[in-house]
């Protein structure tokens, strides 16, 4: 179970910035003429940052920092290079990355409720949800887990 672990979160890695370029959502305007838009974690930042300097630094913390923070953590904890009573803090970041696919799914619901607009979820979405869910349940799983 240490190793699946170990590997499972080693793979978290790799698998958080493929999901931080991915495409989470398509939109645009709900008529036939006009395309989708693919808006990943990214893209969504970097027009943040464009606009909203103090929201774009939050939620780079809570997509980009947080949950890697957490999994290199976790990495350092399974290989014995930092000491286990640092997980409860650890978790802290889990759930502060979790907060953003609540931000994101309320982005979806206020934007289906403007009309003319078209908002489809992409494979990206999936992907990061899955990361951070991973995430939560290896954290758990090491907590469990006997010294």
């Amino acid at each position: 179970m240490s190793a699946a672990l170990r590997y499972a979160n080693l793979a978290l890695l790799i698998l958080f910035p493929l999901a931080w370029f991915a495409p989470l959502l398509r939109a645009g305007i709900a008529l036939p003429l006009f395309g989708l838009s693919e808006i990943s974690v990214i893209s969504g930042l970097q027009e943040l940052w464009r606009t909203d300097v103090f929201l774009a630094l939050l939620v780079t913390f809570f997509a980009l920092f947080a949950p890697y923070l957490k999994t290199i953590a976790l990495a350092l904890i399974h290989f014995g290079l930092m000491r286990r009573r640092v997980l409860p803090i650890v978790q802290v970041l889990g759930k502060l990355a979790m907060a953003d696919i609540f931000l994101i799914a309320l982005y979806i619901v206020v934007a289906k409720g403007i009309a003319l607009t078209r908002i489809e979820v992409a494979w990206g979405l999936y992907l990061f949800t899955a990361c951070i869910l991973a995430s939560m349940v290896i954290g758990r799983l090491s907590e469990r887990r006997p010294p």
